[in-house]
């Protein structure tokens, strides 16, 4: 007859049980393995989206909130959480922080962000990030300018790879580009929170003004005369990537400083604009570090 307490055994099981579940999320909120769908009535085609106000913005998921709640930098208006989520955030208690907290079901977030959004029990209401200016970069070696690249999930995932690389910022246009939303901070992954996203009226001009600061601008374009590694040069370095399918506009491309290619051997020429944003980003970090 066994004399060990089967309290004692529970209390193991809950305890590794307990680790498992942290090592998985941190493991999802690093893109390491796919977040599963949850598993709830969907209703997508009778949900309509609330009217936001221009100032409103709504972010979703445990990585991506408490990446801005840890920035300070943005103003928090409202936490809205699951008992089960606030408990996964770790934030303290819930009377203590500076900022109001709502206790709500996911039924009641799915109102909100519709039924599809992934959103793990948690949402933020905050406000925009503070606007950035041109002029505050020009201490940062390396940028990112994006012509004309419209899927947030794409700009998510090429911020993720600009904060990897220590890019200073990511460029892009104010019109056919994503505003800050929470598809884009819930694919950015926190990048949102670590690095400059600004969006400029001309792009043209903005390059120009890049050229002032003293940055050489490279067009990334399958039909580059040169590979990118032989066309960087200089210290301070602005990569342009364009949309999937039509690459960077003429405009843009007789206004950067050169054109480059990525050179790839293998049956496959072209990459998703990410991947490749991910490859050139290394490519030029190695040639600021031998420049250094």
């Amino acid at each position: 007859m066994s004399t060990k307490d089967p309290k004692d055994k529970s209390a193991r099981d809950t305890h590794y049980a307990t680790l498992r579940r942290n090592v998985r999320d941190a493991k999802r909120e690093r893109g390491e393995i796919p977040t599963p769908q949850e598993k709830r009535q969907k209703s997508n085609k009778d949900w309509k989206p609330p009217q936001l106000q221009q100032d409103q913005v709504f972010l979703y998921g445990l990585h991506t909130v408490r990446a801005a709640l840890d920035n300070p930098e943005r103003k928090l208006i409202k936490l809205s959480v699951t008992q089960n989520a606030f408990v996964r955030l770790d934030i303290g208690e819930s009377t203590a922080l500076p900022f109001p907290v709502e206790f709500v079901s996911p039924q009641d977030i799915d109102k909100v962000l519709g039924p599809e959004a992934i959103h793990q029990g948690v949402m933020l209401e905050t406000r925009p990030l503070p606007v950035r200016r041109l002029e505050a970069l020009q201490e940062s070696p390396l940028l990112l300018v994006l012509d004309q690249v419209t899927d947030p999930h794409n700009v998510g995932a090429i911020m993720r790879s600009a904060v990897a690389f220590g890019a200073g910022a990511v460029i892009t246009t104010q019109r056919h580009s994503p505003t800050e939303s929470g598809v884009l901070a819930k694919s950015a992954s926190g990048a949102l929170e670590l690095i400059p996203y600004i969006q400029i009226t001309n792009l043209a001009d903005a390059l120009g003004e890049l050229h002032k600061l003293g940055f050489s601008t490279i067009g990334l374009d399958s039909e580059g005369p040169a590979p990118l590694e032989e066309t960087l040069a200089g210290d301070r370095v602005a990569l342009v990537l364009g949309s999937e399918g039509k690459g960077i506009r003429q405009k843009t491309r007789e206004t950067v400083s050169a054109l480059a290619r990525l050179d790839m051997p293998g049956a496959i020429k072209s990459l998703n604009v990410s991947n490749a944003a991910a490859i050139a980003l290394y490519a030029t970090r190695q040639h600021l570090i031998r420049k250094a």
